[in-house]
């Protein structure tokens, strides 16, 4: 499981021109399913992103909050892409992601995982060719593995 974190001051995601969700201050999340993810890296995945600490409190330049401690959004965008390998040739291959059927499953648990926490959490659309607005606070990316 790859994700992509990032912490923004708002971001939406439209699909065929209308926006299907959309937030304020929180994190970003681009997530892609590998074949051998299990509910074990969705749940790691999802505590990780809830307690990674990457804002900062008032009258700090550190970063000491978590998107939890803040009371934050989540934005959720399935990225298969980031399963990409263009080491070879001209088109990357995207082997390494799952098939599409187990990879909306385990998207769904994970976006369920976070939910669980109460904060509120928007996504995009699964499968389908979308148009991602991101507010990059910071900027401040990271990229989480596991698995």
């Amino acid at each position: 499981m790859r994700v992509v974190v990032q912490r923004v001051t708002a971001s939406s995601v439209t699909v065929a021109g209308e926006v299907v969700g959309q937030i304020g201050r929180g994190l970003n999340l681009l997530v892609a399913i590998a074949p051998t993810d299990t509910a074990a890296e969705l749940t790691w995945m999802a505590r990780k992103c809830l307690d990674l600490r990457l804002f900062p409190s008032p009258g700090s330049t550190g970063w000491d909050l978590s998107v939890q401690d803040i009371q934050a959004e989540i934005l959720v965008i399935s990225q298969f892409t980031l399963y990409g390998d263009g080491r070879k040739g001209r088109r990357p291959s995207f082997e390494g992601a799952a098939p599409p059927a187990q990879a909306e499953a385990l998207y769904n648990d994970f976006v369920a995982l976070l939910r669980a926490s109460n904060l509120r959490v928007e996504t995009g659309q699964f499968g389908a060719m979308m148009q991602v607005n991101i507010h990059n606070d910071g900027p401040v990316t990271l990229l989480l593995e596991r698995g």
